[in-house]
């Protein structure tokens, strides 16, 4: 018999982020394994909560039947109440995409806040879901939490449908949040740095904080870059699929990752890659299929691209090692196996 269980997960769960589509697609495949799993949809002000999530979160959780287990996501994780969160019956599964107090652009009394919060409610948890060795070890480290509770569930990919044909010039493509998190303020600043070559970049991704893009926009506009660098936003599947087919290059100058589900994607579709060794990167990116940059550097960011761009078969063979690496990532059924065994070996 296996584990049934409830995911709750915060706001509308077809937001487009790597951490939304982690636990969409997660929720899809343990229903196709055979678990009985609801999704329960808490709050959008999550991890920093209204008064009224915060009360109707530990309502809807306090009131699950204990005979689920509760896999509850990272952004409600590190933020819930602690005494609120001690009243659950069920068993409690963490799903830590990366901790909060990490995150980048933090007051240090923010930061201080959601470390004890985390520290607090990991210690509650039965068993925590990471997508990566680096979350792991984190946890760990920093929160003691026991090796033995922890599980890494490695997000899937899905192969991609189409054929490569990169176009000419180069498509330089990145894909992340319009967010200070994804460093697409350094690769603007490391694509004027290589002007004098060949080249045009679409950078992807929603809006998250709008003051960020705002300066985004400025700083195409400063750098007269705006017939060559492209802020897309989100856009569909469609679009997203012929960026990955066309391109040459993906660049993201990501200043943290906890793993970087865009990286597999690219790899799926034979892109080198080029981006910084920070967080989860190293991990993710295998090393004959990118090119690793000292965050927030965007000389050494620019060095790369110019080297890719003009060393083609340094290009071809990366992109040949990339390839080759993205057929052998896991499938969401893989990860959906993963997290249903740890469901299924918990106690009651």
């Amino acid at each position: 018999m296996k584990r049934s269980a409830a995911f709750a997960i915060p706001g509308d769960i077809n937001t487009v982020t790597g951490g939304y589509i982690y636990e969409r697609r997660l929720l899809e495949e343990l229903r196709h394994l055979g678990h009985d799993v609801t999704h329960i949809a808490l709050g959008a002000s999550f991890p920093d909560p209204t008064p009224e999530d915060m009360a109707d979160a530990i309502a809807q959780l306090t009131a699950l039947d204990p005979s689920r287990a509760l896999i509850l996501d990272g952004l409600v994780y590190g933020a819930i109440d602690p005494k609120g969160l001690a009243q659950v019956k069920a068993p409690i599964v963490a799903m830590i995409h990366h901790p909060l107090a990490l995150e980048t652009g933090l007051d240090p009394a923010t930061r201080a806040r959601l470390f004890a919060t985390e520290k607090a409610n990991l210690a509650m948890a039965e068993r925590v879901l990471v997508p990566s060795r680096h979350t792991a070890a984190i946890l760990r480290g920093k929160y003691a939490v026991p090796g033995d509770k922890i599980t890494i569930a490695q997000p899937g990919t899905d192969v991609s449908g189409g054929t490569p044909a990169p176009v000419d010039p180069p498509l330089i493509l990145s894909v992340g949040l319009q967010h200070p998190r994804k460093g697409h303020d350094v690769l603007i600043t490391a694509l004027a740095e290589v002007r004098d070559l060949p080249w045009r970049a679409a950078i992807v991704g929603s809006i998250h904080d709008t003051p960020h893009a705002e300066a985004l926009a400025r700083l195409v506009t400063d750098l007269d870059l705006s017939d060559r660098v492209t802020l897309m936003g989100r856009v569909s599947q469609d679009v997203l699929d012929s960026l990955y087919a066309t391109a040459s290059i993906f660049a993201l100058a990501t200043r943290y990752e906890g793993y970087g589900m865009v990286f597999d994607e690219a790899l799926s579709w034979g892109l080198p890659i080029i981006s910084c060794a920070t967080g989860a990167v190293p991990d993710t990116v295998p090393k004959g299929a990118g090119l690793l940059v000292t965050p927030e550097r965007a000389g050494e960011f620019a060095g790369a691209l110019g080297r890719l761009m003009t060393d083609v078969p340094l290009r071809k063979r990366m992109a040949r090692a990339a390839l080759k690496a993205g057929a052998a990532l896991p499938t969401w059924r893989d990860t959906a196996a993963v997290a249903g065994g740890v469901l299924d070996q918990l106690d009651g």
